[in-house]
């Protein structure tokens, strides 16, 4: 079925849109991963085939990413200011998205203009106060337009509508098992198009519909599913250093970038990968198999206390690595519930969360050592205004040029899905005097 298709049998009833806006109603409750909801889903219905699938999660997400522009519509609809029906939002978001036309949405829901909902653009593209415009038009929470305005002014808008757009599938090849070109070349094999990376040489963007996991390639460690923003921060934090060096990457959750800087260092030097989160440094251990990386050892931080290999190494370190905990809004385009769940004070919490972590690793350099503070979100207050408490604190660290200027604004590292194609992605380098 096509894409009109599905989204005629979704507006005119039946399970499909049964499940639809069951599974609507179950992500509002609390406004969790929806990854994670239409994994759990799609394991228990299997009657849904492939197109069914991506639909209902194109569906599912774009609920979640245009929230406030579909409620605009349907309040301008009604001229009243009555909550909407869940039902009435599925429509609006059908023919804002031109799946179905205005006539067949006011066959099926009666009472409203639904010529007015497919005109809500142009009426939001009227709206002379910015921060109301972008809250509407790209479904933000005041609070969080406000923000954007604030610290991105004349590219907020843009910044923006890139965060709400889906993102690419994008994979790291492993240097330690394959190259790039010779990735490409066994994704073509498979049938799969993919287009290099613009920013980093270990990018491939796959343009071919697929689970990843399921492929050759994957187990058997040439690939990493990882935007490609993030390769380019494990690459930073190389930057300088010595051929073998000591690398502590703080919070390393998965182990995505440690994964990273293994591969960039050849299994040469050493990488000590802790987090607070035992589970995840499970995942990194066995991710660390499939691709061969033999140079990491996982620590766990119980309870945010130090182990003694950590204690050991302080003032040894030639990089600490800090990808600090944030509100991850620079990953808007993954996970777009966020703006939902997220409260406005939650910001200074995680600021005061990452300068005491900060604080803590800048004890593991050596002199002349090199602290990398990163993070996936684009607000100046964990980002910019954090590195200036730190070295307001710690005056012997001293800010490193980004040898790449096309991935600087300003001192610092910075890419975003509209000037870069990538997530949003923050990073400084300081180094000890």
């Amino acid at each position: 079925m096509t894409e009109q298709q599905l989204a005629a049998a979704v507006a005119d009833g039946g399970r499909l849109r049964a499940l639809v806006l069951e599974l609507w109603q179950r992500t509002r409750m609390d406004w969790g991963f929806v990854t994670d909801r239409l994994a759990q889903t799609f394991r228990k219905e299997t009657w849904l085939g492939a197109h069914e699938r991506r639909f209902v999660g194109e569906v599912l997400f774009g609920l979640v990413r245009h929230l406030r522009r579909v409620d605009a519509a349907l309040a301008r609809a009604r001229k009243t200011t009555k909550p909407p029906k869940d039902l009435e939002r599925l429509l609006a978001l059908l023919v804002l998205e031109k799946l179905i036309e205005p006539a067949r949405a006011a066959k099926l829901e009666t009472g409203l203009d639904w010529s007015a909902v497919a005109g809500i653009d142009d009426a939001i593209a009227g709206e002379r106060d910015r921060t109301k415009r972008l809250a509407l038009s790209a479904s933000l929470p005041d609070w969080l337009a406000a923000r954007f305005v604030a610290d991105w002014g004349d590219e907020a808008e843009a910044l923006a509508k890139a965060l709400n757009e889906r993102a690419p599938m994008t994979v790291r090849a492993n240097l330690l098992v394959t190259t790039r070109d010779a990735l490409r070349d066994e994704l073509a094999a498979a049938k799969l198009v993919s287009t290099p990376g613009k920013w980093c040489d270990t990018a491939l963007h796959v343009e071919t519909r697929t689970n990843l996991f399921a492929l050759e390639a994957f187990k058997n460690g040439a690939l990493e599913a990882q935007d490609e923003g993030s390769q380019l921060l494990a690459d930073l934090a190389l930057d300088g250093a010595p051929p073998r060096p000591l690398v502590v990457d703080l919070c390393a959750g998965a182990g995505g970038k440690t994964l990273a800087i293994a591969a960039r260092l050849s299994n040469r030097g050493r990488i000590l990968a802790s987090d607070v989160d035992d589970k995840k440094l499970d995942e990194l251990r066995r991710r660390a198999r499939r691709a061969k990386v033999s140079n990491h050892q996982a620590l766990h931080l119980d309870d945010g206390r130090w182990p003694r290999e950590l204690d050991a190494v302080r003032g040894t370190c030639d990089v600490v690595f800090v990808d600090a905990p944030c509100s991850g809004l620079g990953a808007l385009r993954r996970n777009p519930e966020a703006r939902w769940r997220l409260r406005e004070a939650d910001l200074a919490t995680f600021a005061a969360r990452q300068l005491e972590i900060l604080d803590g690793a800048q004890a593991l350099l050596a002199p002349g050592g090199r602290l990398v503070y990163a993070t996936c979100t684009l607000l100046r207050i964990e980002n910019e205004d954090v590195v200036a408490a730190l070295t307001a604190k710690r005056p012997e660290l001293h800010t490193v040029p980004i040898a790449r200027p096309e991935l600087a604004r300003g001192a610092s590292f910075t890419v975003a899905p509209h000037t870069h194609g990538t997530d949003g992605f923050f990073a400084h380098v300081l180094r000890r005097a």
